[in-house]
């Protein structure tokens, strides 16, 4: 069984010791870079799930907004711990939306189905019964229409707003998440970030797009001048929308 990364094993201990007193925890899973073993202190996100007892109310909506604020000051790296907290009746729908606590803010979102094959593939147990024992699995065709939507209803649509390209997030985002699709909807695979570059290579990606992106994350990047960021949003979305195109009118 992987372990929790040491960079933030205090954070996370911190994390699950205190969740008691806002909440009633029955289990807390990492799931993303953390549990897949692609982890990046200072650029990862800390993707967790908790399952509780009964849905968060008002007043446990603020003492876990205390609680999260609080660990920040104390831990740096809490400034990307993201954690949804899902009542244990409300697991089985797919559409149900849960009070997530994700770049330092509270709202309300779904769990996708996702995050729930990655949690049954190779969620890291942190507190409680592992993923199989609570969670309801999801099915090859479930997860390929969740996919499917999501370039579809989403990323497409994104590729004809030219600003945004030109944040490092939207290019790493955007590219990332077409090189996973391809991969989920072909096999039915769940890639690491580090895979999704390689496999990004392989589709004849923007050699020069693929390579910030890991300098990005695996390196230290060169600044960029204002030309070369246009030219690289505009490489990135003319990439993106081509293959998606290609990708969404594929047979299912």
């Amino acid at each position: 069984m992987r372990e929790v990364h040491e960079a933030v094993a205090p954070l996370l201990a911190e994390f699950t010791g205190r969740l008691a007193d806002v909440v009633s925890p029955v289990a807390v899973w990492a799931h993303g870079s953390l549990a897949l073993g692609d982890f990046r202190p200072g650029i990862s996100d800390l993707d967790l799930i908790a399952v509780v007892g009964a849905a968060a109310d008002d007043a446990q909506q603020d003492a876990l907004t205390h609680l999260h604020r609080s660990l920040e000051a104390r831990f740096p790296p809490a400034e990307k711990l993201h954690c949804s907290y899902l009542a244990r009746d409300a697991l089985a729908d797919t559409r149900a939306r849960h009070v997530t606590w994700a770049h330092r803010r509270l709202f309300a979102r779904p769990v996708t189905e996702v995050t729930r094959r990655e949690l049954h593939s190779g969620g890291l147990v942190l507190l409680g019964p592992p993923p199989g024992r609570l969670l309801p699995p999801v099915s090859d065709a479930e997860l390929a229409a969740f996919v499917r939507a999501d370039l579809r209803d989403f990323w497409l649509p994104a590729t004809a707003a030219p600003l945004r390209w030109l944040q490092d997030v939207w290019v790493d985002l955007g590219m990332l998440t077409l090189a996973r699709a391809t991969v989920t909807l072909a096999d039915g695979r769940l890639l690491t970030k580090g895979q999704a570059l390689d496999t990004l290579t392989a589709m004849n990606a923007p050699p020069s797009v693929v390579a910030d992106i890991r300098a990005r994350r695996y390196a230290t990047p060169l600044p960029l001048t204002l030309p070369a960021r246009l030219h690289r949003a505009h490489t990135t979305r003319r990439y993106l929308r081509r293959t998606l195109k290609s990708t969404l009118s594929a047979p299912s």
